[in-house]
């Protein structure tokens, strides 16, 4: 299939600290091109939630603009929404059909059959089913089948990993997509999003922990020979270091924030003891000198505590111990911390990596796209791409012909790749957006038929 036949399919990472929305499609090579880029900071979220909607909505259009911005030619109704918060919870549950056409193969109709039946689970009122996992097969008595179509059998079953949210936290999201003049396409759990876009087959195989660490949460999915074996949200991230260096050292949260991305370790024995930051006193009051080595015992403190969360929900699937071959892969904004890496590596006893959302991007994009802090949204992009590839008959195969603008290839642009984001915006760039608020078809809360999450290839599934 050429490049012209392929769908543009766009990613809204809601965050704590930011919103980013990203537009991209596959090339003949499989590997995802971006034709449109846009973020804002984000006001509304916090811990991962949306709670101010009206705030959320302005930073989504600000982002929305700015996506316009950097490609004009972009049109975006449908969007893949990652979503996150510690009303998250993860669920086993195991479910099986017996078979009506024995003497016919295993098809994908009776898959999906089985999937759907599995949102019948009940759950505590409140909360509601965002995704249900196929883990590992069984056809009769034959087990840990990864793929069942194709095998002839009496009776089909799977073991599920179902991932539940609080209704309201969920219309939340809605809402304010909704009234942003997009529709949610689907709702996608955002570690299983960041695993997407920083994994390749071989990580699945060899088993992995994804800990996403974001302005408000951090977020874990464990993979093991091919299969999610848990998913978890940890109620805290960026945020909080920047807030316990405020409290600690009696600072403003902007000097914080920028204490943190530049001075700080997550390692106090890697800093310095002679090193101070000298910070303008406020109203003609003196100025003052802080410590490197306090503000690192503090991130230390808190990334500590993070890391001892992810080896208590390791212990939990019975998966820590060096079972995990992969290590831990260290993604998100919060990844990006000097010295993380050999604390990760300390409080967990595994390797530990940074995550790039890299691993499936086409060659030429701007370096601004390959921070960790862009992992959720390509991978929701990937997420899009792998329904599409489930679904391909029920897509038309007529897409808008769209060229990757010069601003969106490496070439063309400076390192204040950034900077540059943040101004893109204009009131002719505004008018467009309003001019796109009509939506065809909103698809309220989840689509019909979920399928299996971030297959490689069509013929790889988890």
């Amino acid at each position: 299939m050429n490049n012209e036949q392929q769908p543009i399919i766009v990613g809204l990472d809601i965050g704590t600290t930011k919103i980013a929305a990203i537009a991209g499609r596959k090339n003949e090579f499989g590997k995802l091109e971006i034709i449109g880029f846009g973020r804002a900071n984000s006001n509304g979220v916090k811990h991962g939630q949306v709670l101010n909607i009206d705030e959320t909505i302005k930073a989504i259009q600000l982002a929305l603009e700015n996506c316009y911005a950097s490609n004009p030619n972009l049109e975006i109704n449908e969007v893949y929404v990652g979503i996150a918060g510690h009303h998250i919870k993860s669920l086993q549950t195991r479910g099986d059909i017996v078979r009506h056409q024995t003497e016919e193969e295993i098809t994908q109709r009776e898959i999906d059959q089985l999937v759907a039946d599995q949102y019948k689970t009940y759950i505590p009122a409140g909360d509601q089913i965002i995704d249900v996992i196929p883990q590992e097969f069984t056809v009769d008595n034959f087990q840990n089948i990864p793929n069942p179509i194709g095998y002839g059998g009496v009776k089909v079953g799977a073991n599920f990993h179902i991932i539940t949210g609080d209704k309201n936290a969920i219309r939340n999201i809605n809402r304010a997509v909704e009234k942003s003049g997009l529709s949610t396409k689907d709702l996608v759990l955002q570690p299983l999003a960041s695993a997407a876009a920083v994994m390749g087959q071989e990580d699945l195989e060899a088993g992995v922990a994804i800990v996403d660490i974001g302005g408000g949460t951090t977020d874990l999915a464990v993979f093991y020979e091919g299969i999610l074996k848990h998913t978890a949200v940890i109620p805290f991230g960026g945020e909080n270091i920047t807030n316990d260096i405020k409290t600690g050292l009696g600072v403003l949260k902007t000097q914080a924030e920028q204490m943190k991305v530049q001075f700080g370790s997550a390692l106090a024995n890697e800093a310095r003891n002679n090193a101070f930051i000298t910070i303008p006193g406020l109203r003609g009051m003196p100025a003052k000198e802080i410590s490197v080595k306090n503000l690192a015992n503090i991130i230390q403190a808190r990334m500590s505590e993070i890391m001892d969360f992810v080896t208590y929900h390791l212990k939990q699937v019975g998966l820590d111990n060096r079972m995990l071959n992969g290590g831990v892969v260290l993604t998100g904004g919060g990844a990006q911390l000097k010295h993380l890496i050999q604390l990760t590596e300390y409080v967990t006893g595994l390797n530990a990596r940074i995550g790039y959302p890299t691993e499936h991007l086409a060659a030429g994009h701007i370096e601004e796209l390959a921070r960790p802090t862009y992992s959720t949204c390509i991978g929701l992009i990937l997420k899009g791409y792998s329904d599409y590839e489930h679904h391909r008959k029920q897509f038309q195969n007529k897409f808008k012909k769209l060229e990757i603008p010069e601003t969106l290839k490496r070439s063309a642009i400076a390192a204040t790749a950034g900077e540059k984001e943040e101004d893109m915006e204009g009131s002719a760039h505004a008018e467009k957006v309003k001019n796109r608020k009509g939506i065809k078809d909103f698809w309220g809360k989840f689509k019909d038929g979920i399928i299996d999450l971030f297959k490689e290839e069509e013929d790889h599934a988890l």
